[in-house]
């Protein structure tokens, strides 16, 4: 991916089909959410005093739905990560004045000289 030299505030909120998603990225909500199902369920049956691994089609059951909880959950995300993108660059083409194009900064120009004090 090419940095530019310049931030362009509008770019930034902008996905131009140059970010590739991470290899966890979509599926991390609904193995963390069957996780958590299956997890569920071997703490109700030791609540209920029952061996932790009997009843295997609630096991099935809460997996599924912890998948689906954590999958739905998933597109609420990128749906209000989306709304909200959309209302921030709305927001910027009608406030152009408010965020001009800067320059991009290196380190070594921001950070000031450092010696410690012994």
């Amino acid at each position: 991916m090419e940095t530019s030299a310049v931030n362009d505030p509008l770019e930034l909120l902008t996905n131009k089909g140059n970010r590739q998603p991470t290899f966890l990225g979509p599926i991390w909500n609904p193995i963390a959410g069957s996780i958590a199902g299956f997890g569920a369920a071997l703490f109700l049956n030791w609540g209920f005093r029952k061996p932790v691994f009997s009843g295997i089609q609630k096991h099935i059951a809460f997996t599924a739905i912890g998948g689906g909880l954590g999958l739905f959950f998933d597109k609420q995300r990128d749906a209000y990560l989306a709304k909200r993108d959309a209302v921030l660059r709305h927001y910027i083409e009608l406030h152009p004045d408010d965020f001009p194009k800067t320059n991009r900064k290196k380190y070594g120009d921001v950070l000031e000289s450092w010696v410690p004090v012994r």
